[in-house]
């Protein structure tokens, strides 16, 4: 399942982004972790790519949360 938000296996490679952040929104964070590098992590200058990762990560979250509660429905339906 690629999206536009998901980037390449040998672009995190080169990035060198650890496989614990390899997911859905893998694509937002390398130009976050550049910025990040550049301004020398000054937090203000990055505000942008910081915000769009970050709502990547909760849309991806809500995402799960209505795909586990429909899974939990369907499993209650079927027990009764």
């Amino acid at each position: 399942m690629a999206s536009a938000t998901t980037a390449s296996q040998t672009e995190l490679k080169q990035h060198r982004v650890p496989l614990g952040w390899r997911d859905s929104c893998s694509a937002l964070l390398l130009p976050l972790n550049v910025c990040r590098k550049q301004t020398y992590y000054v937090t203000w200058e990055c505000d942008h790519e910081r915000h769009t990762y970050e709502k990547c990560q909760y849309d991806d979250y809500v995402r799960r949360m209505k795909e586990l509660t429909k899974r939990q429905k369907a499993a209650a339906a079927e027990a009764e």
